[in-house]
């Protein structure tokens, strides 16, 4: 069964802190002198003490440690940590090690722990999530990934060894804390129409300068755990380099409150980023990856969505019609056999009398043609929006494709492109400055709850 596009854009993989496991230290006794060399050693080298040659008691046996958790009294399981480890290692797409496994389990602990609290919180404030709502999210996954099919969704998860429930608590936790932040935070984030008129003023003073659609991966660090933070950060790059969803490590990674939309900051320009994250993203482009970046309170990892000009017209915010001619070569065709298909079709198209001829023409050429309409020029893979916006009507691309996968064109047929762009929306300007001071708000709330609880590890 293929994976699941959702689950890429509601999970996936690593980061940590070693647990330290071990037996309790016993001090021995003994009767002979002291050490006056140990001793005497300075406290900035050695500040607890302790010996050089430390003798552990007891078994430090990795196999044993059972990562769960009683938060306020709920207990966390083995099996709910199994099964969201589960989730997010069928993302990674390949063998994880024993040591990277144990990273993930670290994390994994840590997240439903956040979870536990933030639905804790919401029915600690008698606003709990219905049942109903959770299921009716679920189903939405299902619909926009196996056609609506809850029950294939059910057995695929229980088939890379997850399960629906684990999937469930967490769309559980997301939906209580918007519910949290939609009481306890939005409410009381104001801002003054003097603020909104000073950004306008400010977006009318950069027209025609960069702006940025960024995604962001943030992780809170201090003097103690910055190096950790930071090990566990490059983990992630390199998770993501291997073909890692952003969107899926943002959600299930991220401490800032865009992760529940994948990391996406919107456009943002340089000015508005701290300075450390500006001066990456001034050099980046679309699909590039940049991190750990240290910035003040922690660590982020940069992910270059889009970039375009402030209030100016983008080509690639042009409308299309296209038509999309495809060619498969079976599953029996050689090289040879394949190229000489190929140049049929590349010539057939070429002759083809615009859109108008293309159904007719690519059914003698034993093509396939499926139109699409509404489509963006920038949500199409960046090898082809130069091309498109080059093409006139009627127009087609040259062919795109392989051997096992077959070739196919695009064909424009119509084309709409962007109005001119007036000056800033207010209201845009104003949930910009909102969604910002929300951000900011719930990393403190989120690091309240945790500061209140007891928790219990095992």
């Amino acid at each position: 069964m293929m994976p699941i596009k959702s689950l890429k854009a509601a999970l996936s993989t690593i980061s940590a802190a070693a647990l330290i496991a071990g037996g309790s230290l016993a001090a021995a006794q003994t009767s002979e002198a002291p050490d006056e060399t140990a001793s005497s050693q300075p406290m900035a080298q050695n500040p607890l003490g302790i010996p050089d040659d430390v003798t552990i008691i007891g078994k430090n046996d990795p196999n044993m440690r059972t990562a769960t958790a009683k938060v306020n009294g709920q207990v966390i399981t083995g099996t709910d940590v199994d099964h969201r480890v589960a989730l997010i290692a069928n993302q990674a797409g390949r063998q994880i090690s024993a040591e990277e496994m144990q990273r993930l389990r670290d994390q994994v602990l840590r997240n439903l722990i956040d979870e536990t609290l933030q639905i804790q919180a919401a029915e600690f404030q008698e606003m709990p999530v219905e049942q109903e709502e959770i299921e009716q999210t679920y189903a939405r996954v299902a619909a926009e990934n196996l056609n609506g099919d809850v029950a294939a969704m059910d057995a695929y998860l229980r088939s890379i060894g997850s399960s629906p429930q684990s999937l469930k608590r967490q769309i559980h936790g997301e939906l209580a804390w918007q519910n949290l932040l939609a009481r306890n935070v939005r409410p009381f984030v104001n801002v003054a129409t003097d603020e909104v008129n000073e950004m306008i003023e400010r977006l009318e003073a950069a027209r025609g300068t960069e702006e940025y659609r960024i995604g962001e991966i943030y992780m809170n660090a201090t003097a103690e755990n910055a190096a950790q933070v930071e090990e566990n950060m490059r983990q992630i790059m390199q998770q993501l380099r291997d073909g890692g969803s952003f969107v899926a490590y943002a959600r299930q990674y991220s401490q800032a409150s865009t992760a529940v939309v994948g990391g996406d900051l919107g456009f943002v320009r340089a000015a508005q980023l701290p300075s450390e994250l500006a001066a990456a993203a001034l050099n980046m482009q679309p699909g590039q990856l940049v991190g750990p970046i240290a910035i003040p309170g922690g660590y982020s990892i940069l992910y270059m969505i889009d970039r375009r000009q402030v209030l100016g017209n983008d080509p690639r915010d042009a409308v299309l019609s296209l038509k999309q001619i495809s060619l498969d070569f079976g599953p029996d065709a050689t090289q040879e056999s394949a190229a000489a298909k190929l140049e049929q079709f590349t010539n057939g198209v070429k002759a083809m009398r615009g859109c108008g001829d293309a159904d007719e023409a690519s059914a003698a050429l034993g093509a396939t043609v499926v139109t699409n309409n509404q489509i963006q020029v920038r949500s199409l893979p960046e090898e082809l929006q130069p091309l498109l916006l080059e093409l006139n009507i009627g127009q087609a691309t040259p062919p795109f494709g392989s051997l096992n996968d077959g070739v196919r064109v695009l064909m424009l047929c119509g084309r709409d492109d962007p109005d001119e762009v007036g000056g800033p929306d207010p209201d845009a300007v104003m949930a910009q400055l909102e969604n910002s001071r929300v951000d900011k708000r719930a990393q403190r709330y989120l690091r309240d709850l945790r500061n209140d609880a007891f928790v219990e590890y095992n």
